[in-house]
């Protein structure tokens, strides 16, 4: 099940479904003037239409997460891309304003599936190589925003925006298929050096106890808090930045789309480059992974401050050094992953990513908000600078404690994991 090819077979096809998700995803952005005009609604409106997805994907991230850790992955991810692509088709195809905010709000049943999706990576990849998995399954979703981007500016002029949507849903559908018949299920745990050859006679599922468990995990609630906090900045840039080029920094519509499509690129090339180096420092110490994610924190706010402080007039100099912030922006993403699976049982690592993501969500949610404010009073690049920078250094804080933690925690799964070995081995 695990040969050399099929798991890449495994990692290009979870690579395709996490694109086409994050395009389709996107895609409102760029195609919300056309919505509009369609269903003659103003931006207070369309903002209900926005908000509806995150709300529900909010929301069902610990259930998805539930699920995952109950029943067969690789089966309910093939589920979440039928429910994107089908959910998308009803959102092309609805002709009121009302049904069209009910259906979109729908999409978000998908928009956290992804527990599932690294869970079945942590099992078939061993400790020492999931970061750079992570990594280079994580470059598809800013790659996803920018072929999202593409469609929408190409195609939504030539065949309309519900056809655009058509596309993309009906891609989540084929993929459903492709992930149904063609993605097997590995047994949970099943990649972890304790158990590598080792004939389980019980197959583990969620279990509540281990589930509350996570509460007394030091290095998993530092990780959570550092994923609320770590939200902030992301959010911040993706919905101001373009805003802050154009109006405070004098860009051009053409230039503000080259300096992006440049810094989301170099961004891209962050996820399996923080990967690699937190693989490469994790083999010479537990905490390797976390102080990477740490560095990647601790640059990006002092190059930000470099990169904004720069005069308006400094176009060449200011892309060269977002672009150099943005590679270490995702530093964090792919260690972080891969460490929320170093520290907890099988039976519950869908449920503890989820939980993960789900504070996420509840940090992102203030960010644009509290962004405006401070821009109300200052300007758009103070209320960048003060959340990114201040976010960041959280961030770092919360890392090193995290790193700090990490080989108690470590060590405590791997005993376990052992013992469960030993049982095994006894029954047998």
């Amino acid at each position: 099940m695990k040969s050399s090819r099929y798991r890449w077979f495994v990692i290009g096809t979870f690579f395709v479904f996490v694109l086409l998700h994050q395009c389709d995803k996107l895609l409102i952005g760029p195609l919300a003037t056309p919505i509009m005009e369609t269903f003659g609604i103003d931006e207070a409106q369309m903002g209900m239409a926005f908000s509806g997805a995150v709300i529900v994907g909010a929301i069902c991230y610990p259930l998805w997460g539930y699920l995952y850790d109950r029943f067969a992955r690789a089966r309910l991810l093939a589920l979440a891309a039928f429910i994107w692509g089908a959910t998308t088709w009803l959102s092309a195809v609805v002709r009121t304003f009302p049904a069209f905010v009910v259906t979109r709000a729908s999409t978000g049943i998908d928009d956290s599936s992804y527990p599932g999706l690294y869970n079945l990576i942590a099992d078939y990849f061993e400790p020492k190589v999931r970061s750079r998995v992570n990594g280079l399954l994580q470059v598809a979703m800013p790659l996803g925003y920018l072929i999202g981007m593409v469609l929408a500016m190409v195609l939504g002029g030539m065949v309309g925006w519900r056809a655009v949507f058509i596309i993309t849903g009906s891609l989540g559908i084929l993929l459903s298929i492709v992930i149904f018949f063609g993605v097997r299920e590995p047994r949970r745990g099943s990649s972890e050096p304790e158990l590598q050859g080792v004939e389980q006679g019980r197959e583990y599922r969620f279990d509540w106890r281990i589930a509350r468990g996570l509460l007394k995990n030091r290095t998993w609630l530092l990780v959570v808090g550092n994923g609320f906090f770590g939200q902030f900045p992301w959010q911040v840039i993706q919905f101001w930045f373009f805003r802050y080029l154009e109006t405070e920094r004098g860009y051009s519509s053409g230039e503000v789309l080259i300096t992006m499509v440049l810094a989301v690129l170099v961004l891209a090339a962050g996820y399996p480059l923080g990967g690699l180096l937190g693989d490469l420092f994790f083999r010479r110490s537990m905490r390797g992974r976390l102080l990477v994610s740490a560095a990647g924190a601790i640059t990006g706010a002092v190059l930000l401050v470099i990169t904004l402080n720069l005069p308006a007039g400094e176009k060449v100099l200011f892309g060269l050094l977002m672009c150099l912030t943005a590679l270490f922006m995702p530093f964090a993403a792919p260690n972080v992953t891969s460490t929320i699976f170093d520290i907890t049982l099988p039976e519950v690592r869908s449920t503890a990513y989820a939980v993960e993501n789900f504070v996420e969500l509840l940090g992102s949610s203030a960010a644009p908000m509290l962004a405006g404010l401070i821009a109300v009073r200052w300007s758009l690049g103070a209320a960048i600078l003060y959340i990114c920078t201040s976010m960041w250094l959280v961030c770092t804080v919360f890392l090193v404690l995290a790193a700090h933690a990490a080989p108690r925690d470590m060590l405590a799964l791997r005993k376990e994991l052992q013992h469960r070995a030993e049982l095994a081995r006894a029954g047998a």
